[in-house]
C-alpha cells in the first residue's frame, strides 16, 4: 500500500509476516504533521493485522534517516494551541508505536535529528549503519526535546540523554549510540544493513506470535502514563516555541 502526496509518501509492504513501512519526504525525510498522522495511523492498522508479527520502520534514500519535524511548519506556529498541536504529532506517533502489539525494528541508514531520534528510540530493536549519527539540537533554538525525552531516556538512560541534550550542536556517532543501547547493531554499509534487517526480521517473525506479544508488553512495562505525559510535554514545547529567544533563533534560519 502506498500513500503519497505533496506532504511526503508512506508505503507499506507485507511479506512472511513482516510489514515494512517506508516514509519519505524531500526535506531530509522530515515530518510535516500530515505525514506524522499517516504514519501514526499505519501503526494502528498494522496492530490489528493478524498476518503481521513484526514491523520494520525505515526511510527512503541514502541520505538522512529523519530530520525530525517539519521546519516550515515550526516556523508557521503563531499561538500556543497551534504549538501544542504541532508537537503532539510526535507524541501521538511514539504512543502508537508503544501501544502497537507488534515488535518494531528500526532500520536507520543515516543521520537522525530530534524527532528522528525519538522514532529510533520508540523501536524495540534498532539496526543502523556507521553513518547513522544522532543529534538533539532543540535547545539551540530555545525549546527542548521534551516530547521524545521519555523514549530516549528509556533506551539510553538519563545521563546519556542529558549529554545529548545539553551538547545541542554535537553529533554523536553510531558507535556511541550503540554503546548507550540505542542501536543493537551497526553495519558498515546500507547493503549490509539490509541483509541484517531481513535476516533478523524474518527470524523474529517465525517465533510464536503470542510470545512476541507478551514480550512486547514486558518491554514497555511502566510506560502506561505516556498517553498523558507526552501530550503534557508537547504543551511545554508549544509554549516555548513562541518565546522571543526561539523566534529570534528561527529567524536566523530564514536568512
Amino acid at each position: 500500500m502506498i500513500s503519497e502526496n505533496a506532504m511526503g509518501s508512506l508505503e507499506t509492504s507485507i511479506n512472511n509476516r513482516v510489514a515494512t513501512v517506508t516514509f519519505s519526504h524531500p526535506s531530509s525525510n522530515s515530518f510535516p504533521r500530515e505525514l506524522l498522522n499517516r504514519l501514526t495511523a499505519e501503526f494502528s492498522i498494522l496492530d490489528q493485522n493478524s498476518n503481521v508479527s513484526v514491523i520494520v520502520i525505515q526511510s527512503s534514500g541514502t541520505g538522512a534517516f529523519c530530520a525530525g519535524a517539519s521546519f516550515d511548519e515550526l516556523l508557521a506556529v503563531q499561538d500556543e494551541a497551534a504549538g501544542t498541536h504541532f508537537f503532539s504529532g510526535f507524541a501521538n506517533l511514539i504512543n502508537a508505536m508503544r501501544n502497537c502489539s507488534k515488535l518494531i525494528i528500526g532500520r536507520v541508514h543515516g543521520k537522525a535529528v530530534g524527532g528522528g531520534v525519538g522514532i529510533a528510540s520508540a523501536c524495540d530493536y534498532v539496526m543502523a549503519t556507521q553513518h547513522a549519527a544522532i543529534k538533539l539540537s532543540e535547545l539551540a533554538i530555545g525549546i527542548g526535546p521534551f516530547v521524545i525525552e521519555p523514549a530516549v531516556t528509556r533506551k539510553i538512560g538519563k545521563t546519556a540523554m542529558s549529554e545529548m541534550t545539553l551538547a545541542a550542536q554535537e553529533w554523536k556517532s553510531a558507535e556511541w549510540a550503540k554503546s548507550k543501547g540505542l542501536y543493537a547493531v551497526v553495519c558498515d554499509t546500507i547493503e549490509e544493513l539490509d541483509l541484517e534487517v531481513s535476516k533478523f526480521s524474518n527470524t523474529l517473525s517465525s517465533y510464536n506470535p503470542e510470545a512476541l506479544l507478551e514480550m512486547k508488553k514486558v518491554l514497555w512495562e511502566g510506560t502506561q502514563n505516556w498517553d498523558t505525559l507526552l501530550l503534557d510535554r508537547a504543551a511545554i514545547s508549544g509554549k516555548l516555541v513562541l518565546s522571543d529567544f526561539t523566534k529570534n533563533a528561527l529567524a536566523q534560519f530564514k536568512k
